[in-house]
């Protein structure tokens, strides 16, 4: 028998009503969340879940298939790229989430959407942008910032996906660089809380945030427990570090395998934190942590082989921006950022947004390999000879 749009609704409220049950009392109950633009109660899916289908089904989500993780320019298939890495955060938080009794889909929300502001090429990318960006007077470029940009003011021809507070936030908040032994939620925020948020830290990276719910403490600390084995791993098979590298008293306590690096974090995590109103590691797991992550930096993400292509990469950045930045002041119609960007987008984006911040959002949003067929082929050919 067909079921009625009444009957799907009776279901959903059933299952906010089994949330309320089951989930534990610092968790985000999907009736409590919150949208910019408030619209009908008619749709039968929870908030967050809505939220996670409205993000998997952005442009924004699809171009996570070709953005470098840390290798570019790697020929070996089995490299972590960015959609990988939101797919392994998705899980990882959600595993920790489903212990610890928290909402399950708002966690996947802020996973798979936390690095949807990634540039091309990774955090070099990230740097050479926000030197142009605060060169042309418009701040610092980070990731994360840009992760709200597109969400909220970019996407869908520049109405944005009007999702929930708790979901941007978390998305914003989740600096998985920082290393913690405990993060506790900062609850009371609003829009205008997030607004400035953004604001702030366009003008100060260092700027603390902090996420307003366990969710979002979780997905930040899933973040670096997605990547810091991974990352080892892929180093491993790009011969740039060998197993018996890794610093011993880490691995003695954590594992020397990205399999057993995950386990090990992940059990702490859920050990520490069950029933509490905060996320944490041990003190011992967090010591350990600290050190791998200092060997990441210094013989991985720093490192010559990682780093090699990066003055002609910045190059690029700065002769693409200038080139497109030219082209909305000529109102060059037959550039790639009208016929591939500006092209049907809303009146109030370009209305809210001065050519160099649309500038900034194209070259954000795009793939490694789109990014390459815009340069001068004389550049992209150099680039594809050193192919690693």
């Amino acid at each position: 028998m067909k079921m009625e749009k009444s009957d799907l609704e009776n279901i959903r409220q059933r299952l906010e009503r089994r949330e309320q049950e089951i989930l534990s009392p610092g968790a985000a109950l999907s009736r409590q969340g919150i949208r910019r633009h408030p619209e009908s109660d008619s749709d039968y899916r929870q908030v967050f879940s809505l939220d996670v289908d409205r993000i998997m089904h952005s442009r924004a989500y699809t171009r996570y298939i070709d953005k470098t993780q840390v290798f570019s320019f790697s020929q070996n298939d089995h490299i972590t790229h960015r959609v990988l890495h939101v797919q392994l955060v998705s899980k990882i938080a959600r595993t920790i989430g489903r212990f610890l009794r928290l909402n399950e889909d708002l966690i996947e929300a802020i996973a798979l959407g936390h690095d949807i502001g990634h540039t091309p090429f990774g955090h070099n990318g990230e740097k050479f942008l926000s030197e142009i960006c605060r060169k042309h007077g418009i701040g610092y470029f980070q990731h994360n910032v840009q992760s709200i940009q597109f969400l909220d003011k970019a996407e869908r021809k520049g109405v944005g996906w009007n999702l929930c507070l708790q979901t941007l936030d978390g998305v914003l908040c989740h600096d998985g660089e920082v290393h913690h032994q405990k993060l506790e939620p900062c609850r009371k925020k609003s829009f205008e809380t997030l607004d400035h948020e953004v604001s702030e830290k366009k003008a100060d990276p260092q700027r603390k945030l902090f996420p307003m719910t366990l969710e979002g403490c979780v997905v930040r600390f899933s973040d670096t427990i997605a990547y810091i084995g991974r990352d080892i791993e892929d180093a491993i098979r790009m011969k740039l570090i060998v197993r018996a590298d890794l610093p011993e008293k880490s691995t003695a306590r954590l594992g020397n395998t990205n399999g057993r690096i995950v386990y090990t974090l992940v059990t702490d995590m859920i050990e520490n934190s069950v029933e509490q109103d905060y996320i944490a590691f041990s003190p011992e797991v967090s010591e350990s942590l600290a050190e791998l992550k200092k060997f990441n930096y210094e013989r991985i993400y720093l490192t010559p082989q990682v780093k090699r292509h990066s003055e002609m990469i910045r190059r690029l950045f700065g002769i693409l921006f200038e080139q497109y930045l030219e082209d909305i002041q000529k109102q060059n119609q037959e550039s790639a950022i009208f016929t591939g960007f500006l092209q049907d987008m809303s009146p109030e984006y370009t209305a809210r947004h001065v050519p160099e911040e649309i500038v900034r959002d194209f070259i954000a949003g795009m793939t490694d390999h789109y990014f390459l067929r815009q340069c001068p082929e004389e550049m992209q050919q150099e680039l594809e000879k050193n192919r690693a």
